[in-house]
This record gives structure tokens, C-alpha cells and sequence, in this order.
């Protein structure tokens, strides 16, 4: 396994970044420390969280995440062998959310404070505002970077024309620019990244890391009819995918994990690593068992024709 670039950040990173969304939610906290001492044990470092993290469940208030890894830093020491990146703009509440430069400040020192951090390796704007002019904030990225607070910073759910837009102020206005994207992207959810952002990203050198790497569950093969969603927290996400296109990309991954004596998790996650554009996929762990399956991906070489297989399978 080895490290790979990030864009232009000069970061170094695995090519498996471990979700954070789970932790403090359906991974306890003595869970989630073995979970992240298992991924750095076997070469990962590079975590993603965001402050959201779990304001779903019923009392919780959002930063759940953001603890639980401060927590880990704080006692395994492990803060300095880590590359981490965390999120700000999702709604946390009425004067909680949104790329305003008051509220990326007030943000920034709660996820410092969270994670028991002095600075955070990314920090990517969670979700495009348009009530907000693109440079007010770049120019809060700019004052966290001056600072040492932030070294790099990225975007998550942007269209390509909006990320055009946040290209040009950052050039117009001499403020630090995107260097991360952050966008959805998995076997079954190709179209939008690769017909839009991927070419994009490529010409600007940006960073990749791709979310809903295993399509919530479904591409590990775990959810093969209705029957087996069952009353699972992400069974709404799954049912979509429960069609002919759906098991057709099930059976193309059964076939070539079979061929590497794989399962189809690695397969899903190692399909993703081979694509030219991207730095690394993001999955999550519940348990030991799983980040150990999720690490195995990282040593996982397809061959040509397995991801001529898995494309044709999964072509939209």
C-alpha cells in the first residue's frame, strides 16, 4: 500500500479514508477507538468527519463525531500520524449553518475545540450557499489558513459551474482556492461525477475523495431483496438500487471478487482507487471485522478486464 498525493496540498495520504459519520451514532466510543486504531495499524491516515455528524439522531446535536476522534487523539497520540478533515455549512440550527465568514469562524473553533485539535488538515464547505458572495468565504478560509488553523480546504455537494465560480474568485481576489473535492461517487452513482466534476477536478489538479463509496451498504452484497433492508438505519438509501441495474452490478462484483478472493466491499472500494481521477473512496466501519475488511481493499490490484467488467455492468 502506498501513499498517494492529494491534489496540490502536498498532503500524503492512504488510499482509503475512513467515515467518521458513524461514530458516537451506530459505533460507540470504545467501538470507534478500536476502529481507528485498527485502520492507522494497517497504514491508513486519513479521516473524515464534519461537524453535522450526528445531528440526525434523536438527542443529538451534531459534533457527536468530531468528540468521539478527540477523544482518540487525546488518548492514543495519534494526532500528528493522521491527515483529518471535517465539514462546515450543513444546518445544525437556525443561526448554525450556511459559508457565511462569521459562522466558518465560529465553526472552525467549535470542531478545533471538539476534535482537541490546534488545526485541521481540510476543511471542506459541506454545502454550496448562494446567499453568500464565494470570496467573503474565501477570505474567512483565508484569515483560518493565516492563522494555522486550517492548511487546506475543500468542497463538498458543488455543481461544476459553482465550483467554476469558487475557481475564478479564488483567482480574481488572490484567496486561497479549493484544492479537495468531495462528491458523491460509487458503482451504482457514476453519471453526475463523471459527465461533470471529474474533468473539472482534473484540470485543476484537485484532490478526490469520493462519498457513499459502497452505495450505503448496497455494494457489499448484503441487500439482495427488500427482505433484507429490514428496519436498517440507511434501508431508504438501499431500495433504490434493488432493480436489474442494481443486481447486475451485484453479480459483476461476485464474479471478480471471486477471481481475487475478495469480498465484494474491497472490490467496490478498489474499482473506485483505479480510476485515474481519484485520490481516495470514504468508508465507514461499525466493528473491527469491518475496517479490516475495509483496509483490505487498499492492497486489492484490479486487472483491466475486472474493471472493464464492473463498468459495463454498472454503465448508465
Amino acid at each position: 500500500m502506498q501513499l498517494r498525493t492529494l491534489g496540490r496540498t502536498g498532503m500524503e495520504v492512504s488510499p482509503l479514508m475512513l467515515g467518521g459519520n458513524v461514530f458516537g451514532w451506530t459505533a460507540d466510543e470504545p467501538t470507534s477507538f478500536a476502529i481507528l486504531d485498527a485502520f492507522v495499524a494497517a497504514g491508513g491516515n486519513f479521516i473524515d468527519t464534519a461537524d453535522v455528524y450526528s445531528a440526525w439522531v434523536p438527542g443529538h446535536v451534531g459534533g457527536e463525531s468530531e468528540t468521539v476522534i478527540g477523544k482518540w487523539f487525546k488518548q492514543s497520540g495519534k494526532r500528528a500520524q493522521t491527515i483529518v478533515a471535517t465539514k462546515v455549512g450543513f444546518p445544525l440550527g437556525p443561526d448554525k449553518k450556511g459559508l457565511s465568514a462569521a459562522y466558518i469562524e465560529r465553526a472552525a473553533e467549535d470542531s478545533l475545540r471538539r476534535l482537541q485539535t490546534d488545526y485541521i488538515d481540510i476543511y471542506f464547505s459541506h454545502n454550496d450557499d448562494a446567499t453568500v458572495a464565494m470570496d467573503e468565504t474565501l477570505r474567512a478560509y483565508q484569515r483560518l489558513i493565516e492563522k494555522g488553523k486550517v492548511r487546506a480546504i475543500g468542497v463538498s455537494n458543488f455543481t461544476k459551474e459553482r465550483m467554476s465560480e469558487a475557481m475564478a474568485a479564488s483567482k480574481q481576489h488572490g484567496l486561497p482556492a479549493y484544492q479537495v473535492v468531495q462528491p458523491q461517487y460509487n458503482l451504482c452513482e457514476r453519471a453526475d461525477y463523471e459527465a461533470n466534476l471529474e474533468s473539472l477536478c482534473q484540470e485543476h489538479g484537485l484532490g478526490v475523495v469520493t462519498y457513499y463509496a459502497l452505495a450505503s451498504g448496497f455494494l457489499t452484497g448484503k441487500y439482495r431483496s427488500e427482505s433484507d433492508l429490514g428496519k436498517r438505519p440507511r434501508r431508504y438509501n438501499v431500495k433504490k438500487y434493488l432493480n436489474d441495474r442494481g443486481f447486475g452490478i451485484l453479480a459483476a462484483l461476485d464474479a471478480v471478487a471471486k477471481v481475487h478472493n475478495a469480498t465484494l466491499a474491497q472490490v467496490a472500494l478498489a474499482w473506485i482507487m483505479a480510476r485515474k481521477s481519484v485520490v481516495a473512496p470514504i468508508a465507514s466501519a461499525t466493528s473491527l471485522a469491518q475496517v479490516n475488511e475495509l483496509c483490505g481493499s487498499m492492497s486489492l490490484q484490479l486487472d483491466p478486464i475486472d474493471i472493464e467488467q464492473l463498468n459495463k455492468a454498472s454503465a448508465t
